[in-house]
């Protein structure tokens, strides 16, 4: 039998995505988000108005999408609820959010130079994709809360152990994504690491975490 409980949270289960990005003063912002999905060689990026890098990607028309492991679910939560927009929102702060200007130094993450874009890669992440913006549309009515962004795939660079060897293709077995499942980390079907990011939005989970 199906109910109607009227769900607050639609993220069924997403990769996360480190979004690299350029600020107004050329320095580098770091977000993890889980709304992405490719087809192609594009992909559509749902973000909210108020972020930091929403506004890097209006203005500069790039960035890098990082794709970490399951297994890089620690450094991926010491950044959950930080923001690089110096006037956090009132409703970020009462979730537990604050402004981080230095993401990458906050995650002890490395940056890479990236080939096409200005915006640098994750050296840590075994998937960066460098992408640039083909558009932007108002997302989320009545009164638009988000853009979603069409970014196409410039370039990807992929761990070398990750591809089928004499092929072009990713191994299967091989790659474990991060996924977020309504707010969770999962990684191999099981919940991996505690969410700073599910405490924020108050989600009512009481899971079993498999350490990583």
């Amino acid at each position: 039998m199906h109910v109607v409980p009227g769900l607050k949270v639609l993220y069924f289960g997403t990769p996360v995505v480190l979004i690299s990005s350029l600020n107004e003063d050329g320095t580098a912002n770091l977000a993890p988000m889980s709304s992405a999905w490719w087809l192609g060689q594009s992909c559509m990026l749902g973000l909210g108005n108020n972020a930091q890098t929403t506004a890097n990607l209006l203005r500069e028309g790039e960035c890098v999408l990082n794709l970490p492991s399951s297994a890089m679910v620690h450094v991926v939560d010491r950044i959950a609820l930080t923001t690089g927009k110096p006037a956090v929102p009132d409703y970020k702060v009462k979730q537990g959010y604050r402004y981080e200007p230095d993401k990458f130094s906050a995650a002890q993450l490395t940056e890479q130079a990236s080939d096409l874009v200005r915006a640098p890669r994750v050296a840590e992440c075994p998937v960066q994709l460098e992408c640039r913006v083909v558009s932007a549309h108002p997302f989320g009515g009545p009164a638009s809360h988000a853009t979603a962004f069409e970014v196409e795939v410039l370039r990807a660079h992929v761990e070398e152990d990750l591809v089928i060897p004499g092929t072009h293709y990713v191994d299967p077995l091989g790659w474990d994504p991060l996924i977020m499942k309504f707010c969770e980390f999962f990684g191999g079907g099981d919940n991996v690491h505690p969410s700073r990011l599910a405490e924020g939005w108050s989600m009512p989970h009481e899971l079993r975490t498999t350490a990583v």
